[in-house]
């Protein structure tokens, strides 16, 4: 499952439902419902299957007041 990151958002997605490319800053998802971009982890498995999460390394920007 992916979360959308942008603060008022906060929407949740399945795999199915995003798109992940490289927009050239590393892989991305664009949430369907507000277009931010969040950026995700590529794993490739040895038995040559690739999954992905989302990366939680940097902590979502606060809601502007």
């Amino acid at each position: 499952m992916f979360i959308c990151r942008n603060q008022p958002c906060g929407a949740e997605w399945q795999l199915a439902d995003v798109l992940i490319k490289n927009e050239g800053q590393g892989l991305m998802f664009r949430c369907p419902m507000c277009g931010a971009r969040n950026k995700v982890l590529r794993h490739d498995a040895p038995d040559g299957t690739i999954t992905y999460e989302q990366d939680n390394s940097v902590p979502p920007k606060p809601a502007v007041k």
